[in-house]
């Protein structure tokens, strides 16, 4: 006995509209009845039904998508994610893109800063000739989730516990390409921003003070001058309210060679690149 679904799919189609309701409804509707036909999927009388409902509950209430599903694609891999990390964005695939697409990453050392799910290191682990790939985070639930998916998808990365503003590398450690999409957004911003994500992604993840925006930018920066090789190469995804700002602090460093800001495929100043002196 199966049960009609147009009142589950209109239920979404008032939550996001038509098309996107018909988009979410499809999705769910793969995890749950995979043996099903895309299209008008008809509701099994079982326990996916109940499923169904927490589900589409659950994002009457606001929560992502993602979160209810326990899961997100990133560069090809699908990742477990859950409310310690941030749901991975289109935008920080374009920065993994960009770091693929050098001519020389043969043989060196990646590092990841702020890794959340560990998406940027694995999907570089993954996708690239890397010598090795290390990441770090300083939440536990988020370094959890993180060697998760890296056991899951049997990806060698080094996953290792490090608060960023306050916590020193071992006097030896270097590396020749860092990364990192950090906490950036201002707090004062959190007005404008999506219930969704404002509600239910890590504040950890998302925000910085208003009177030190740059905080994480900054560390990575001074960290850089004496663990980060000469002819490294830094790859950082910004807000693009303090862009200008930011790179002029990398280009007043006397150990960086050049730092420039690229734009996203919407326009925004979204990246920053730096390379240091050789």
């Amino acid at each position: 006995m199966a049960q009609d679904s147009a009142p589950f799919s209109d239920r979404l189609n008032r939550l996001f509209g038509p098309e996107e309701g018909r988009a979410v409804y499809r999705e769910i509707c793969r995890e749950l009845f995979p043996e099903m036909p895309s299209g008008n999927w008809p509701i099994p009388e079982d326990e996916r039904k109940e499923q169904l409902e927490k589900m589409l509950s659950g994002l009457e209430e606001g929560k992502p998508l993602q979160y209810l599903l326990g899961k997100a694609p990133f560069m090809g891999l699908e990742l477990a994610v859950n409310p310690s990390v941030l749901i991975p964005r289109p935008e920080t695939e374009e920065l993994v893109f960009r770091i693929l697409q050098n001519q020389n990453n043969a043989g060196k050392k990646v590092l990841d800063l702020c890794t959340g799910s560990g998406c940027i290191a694995l999907a570089l682990a993954a996708k690239g000739d890397f010598s090795s790939v290390d990441a770090l985070d300083v939440s536990p639930e988020a370094l959890t989730t993180a060697r998760g998916n890296a056991q899951k998808l049997d990806i060698g990365v080094s996953f290792f516990s490090f608060d960023l503003l306050k916590d020193a590398f071992e006097e030896n450690a270097c590396w020749d390409i860092w990364v990192s999409n950090p906490p950036y957004v201002a707090a004062s911003e959190s007005s404008g921003m999506d219930k969704r994500v404002l509600d239910h992604e890590p504040h950890l993840a998302l925000f910085v003070p208003d009177e030190d925006a740059l905080c994480f930018y900054r560390r990575i920066l001074q960290l850089s001058e004496k663990h980060l090789n000469p002819g490294g190469e830094i790859f950082l995804e910004i807000n693009p309210r303090y862009a200008e700002e930011l790179v002029e602090l990398y280009r007043t460093a006397s150990w960086i060679a050049r730092a420039e800001i690229t734009g996203d495929m919407s326009g925004k100043s979204r990246f920053l690149f730096a390379v240091k002196k050789g």
